[in-house]
């Protein structure tokens, strides 16, 4: 299997990159992640890759590191998920947002990924629950007034990365009161 590749960026898409590696031109799909990097053409990249083996095909999908790689072949052993829609959550949910949401077994917190419902949420928590467990010490739970501001920002128009980032920067110490948390979050965009 194909780990990991560097090579020279030739062209950057809305969801995948070329690399020149020895001559020859990689079209990887790639996370929002790696898009958020500074990538620029004719410049050097590296991302860590995963071979999708296909009858009639052969596809390379690419990650800004290890983590997000071993989610989404998490995600491909879920039923009915295959390679498009796990990207997909990749690039909507941070890592520890997908953690975070099926450890506290919210599906809400799926909502702004295209393609996948309630139904599929609960089906990706359901599978996934197991390889998240731990020992409670290292587990961080969601809790249900921030699963309700996630959803609060996200109805307001907010992608849900930068729901996610407001939602993380509220400071540990505030008030458990939706109303007020919601409040905080605001002024994490002004």
């Amino acid at each position: 299997m194909i780990q990991t590749v560097r090579g020279i960026v030739q062209h950057i898409g809305d969801n995948h990159l070329i690399l020149e590696v020895g001559g020859v031109g990689l079209r990887i799909t790639v996370s929002a992640s790696v898009l958020d990097e500074n990538l620029e053409i004719g410049k050097p990249a590296f991302v860590h890759t995963y071979l999708v083996v296909r009858a009639d095909d052969l596809r390379l999908y690419g990650f800004s590191n290890r983590e997000e790689r071993s989610l989404f072949e998490l995600l491909l052993g879920v039923s009915g998920i295959g390679p498009k829609l796990a990207i997909g959550v990749l690039s909507h949910l941070s890592p520890d947002v997908l953690r975070n949401a099926v450890i506290a077994g919210h599906p809400e917190a799926f909502s702004g990924v295209p393609g996948v419902g309630r139904k599929t949420a609960e089906k990706i928590i359901f599978h996934l629950k197991d390889a998240f467990a731990g020992p409670p010490a290292t587990r961080i739970r969601m809790s249900d007034a921030d699963a309700e501001v996630l959803g609060a920002l996200t109805a307001l128009g907010y992608s849900l990365v930068e729901a996610q980032g407001a939602l993380q920067a509220i400071p540990d110490d505030a008030p458990v009161d939706v109303a007020e948390r919601v409040r905080i979050a605001l002024k994490y965009f002004a």
